[in-house]
């Protein structure tokens, strides 16, 4: 044990920042030390947030490379948009290799980067810097998704044979930010931004526990994407009308919706498959995370808006819209669902927890940039299959310059 504590600083003030500050309330050996945003106010904003929960002495920054080279800084937190992911990554490696500061980690949310090149750009750049690196994928740390799956596989696995079908799926109505609807600065639309979730879950649930993810390979990938909602007239005009006139899905729209299915070959011998699916049409309580696992005589399910914790308002409470319910809230009347602590529920804390250990030296990350970069090469391999049509075997070299026509705009649904 070490009376050290981390000094985490954050690239990025936005909403999923913050839910990051908000798993940091039940991580013991780190404190949230820094901020640092383009936009000066919005880091003084979400630093006094982090003040707030007494989760650290947070102050702002004026630049990354500042950020690092404080002493107070231990490791980062990449929680910035994606079009800005290579220019960060290169202010950190510049300042840690010219020696203006020394970090112990570096740890980037979802996805690591918008195309494979950019990608394989990143692993380079934090490699070349000799930085310890994690891949922030809160669903991986799901408390239900953990349970579950130990539990199925140390009794209905262990007696009936390896589970054989994962199913997962992240839905909501859609992202709060405008980059995130634009499909060149995003990278495309629903599968960029939330597969990376649902792909990386269906293979770790069909990894046995203690098994690295290259037991589970996948092979072939099916996918499809759709608009089926915010390209239509009136819904592009609202979308237009909420995020300005940047986001146009009238001419240069990106999916709303995306199905993909995995094949994986095990290295038991066993042929197994991964089935996801994503959303931002999707019209219920507010997001919904979903998970299935089944097997020769078991099976597992995991729903977020199964909470436990329901409430009702009759027509007679109208109140202002919020999210103090459930994360992208669609009402504030009838019976809703109530999600009572999300950044434990969704997996934010046992995922800060880890990476901090991690970077203090007391564990091995489960996740790296490797990881990551993994992910982004089964998206770009399902955009690929929803382009030509057709089911395509999943060979990183072949998709290593690959950019979806939704990332250039070029995309008609």
């Amino acid at each position: 044990m070490t009376d050290r504590r981390l000094g985490i600083g954050f690239v990025g003030s936005g909403f999923n920042a913050r839910f990051h500050m908000l798993g940091f309330q039940a991580v013991r050996d780190a404190d949230i030390r820094g901020v640092w945003s383009p936009n000066a106010a919005r880091a003084g904003e979400a630093a006094a947030y982090a003040r707030t929960l007494d989760v650290g002495d947070a102050k702002s920054y004026p630049s990354i490379a500042e950020m690092v080279a404080d002493p107070a800084i231990d490791a980062l937190w990449l929680c910035g948009p994606n079009q800005a992911r290579i220019a960060n990554v290169e202010e950190i490696v510049d300042a840690v290799t010219r020696g203006k500061g020394e970090l112990k980690g570096l740890a980037c949310e979802k996805p690591l980067a918008r195309n494979v090149a950019e990608a394989e750009k990143v692993l380079e750049l934090v490699k070349k810097a000799g930085l310890r690196h994690g891949y922030l994928e809160n669903q991986r740390f799901a408390p239900q998704v953990e349970t579950g799956k130990n539990l199925i596989w140390a009794r209905g696995a262990k007696l009936t044979g390896r589970p054989y079908l994962a199913r997962a799926a992240e839905e909501h109505s859609g992202p709060h930010m405008p980059w995130f609807w634009q499909g060149k600065l995003q990278g495309g639309g629903v599968l960029n931004d939330m597969m990376c979730h649902s792909a990386l879950v269906v293979r770790h649930l069909l990894t046995a526990p203690g098994a690295p993810a290259s037991s589970v390979r996948p092979v072939r990938i099916t996918g499809h994407i759709a608009s089926l909602k915010w390209s239509r007239p009136e819904y592009a005009k609202k979308l237009a009308d909420t995020m300005g006139k940047d986001v146009d899905y009238a001419k240069a729209p990106a999916e709303d919706f995306a199905s993909v299915m995995i094949e994986f070959q095990g290295t038991d011998g066993y042929k197994v498959l991964g089935e996801a699916t994503t959303s931002w049409s999707f019209v219920g309580a507010g997001l919904r995370l979903s998970a299935e696992l089944l097997g020769p005589e078991y099976s597992m399910s995991w729903n977020t808006l199964d909470s436990g914790l329901k409430l009702f308002f009759s027509r007679e409470v109208k109140g202002k819209s919020g999210e103090d319910l459930v994360e992208k809230q669609n009402a504030e009347m009838g019976q809703m669902p109530v999600v009572a602590s999300e950044a434990a529920a969704y997996g934010y804390e046992a995922e800060d927890r880890h990476f901090v250990r991690v970077f203090l030296g007391k564990e091995e990350p489960l996740l790296t940039f490797e990881d990551g970069l993994e992910v982004v090469q089964m998206l770009m391999t399902a955009y690929r299959s929803a382009e030509e049509g057709r089911t395509v075997d999943f060979s990183p070299k072949e998709i290593a310059s690959f950019i979806p026509a939704v990332a250039k705009g070029t995309w008609q649904p």
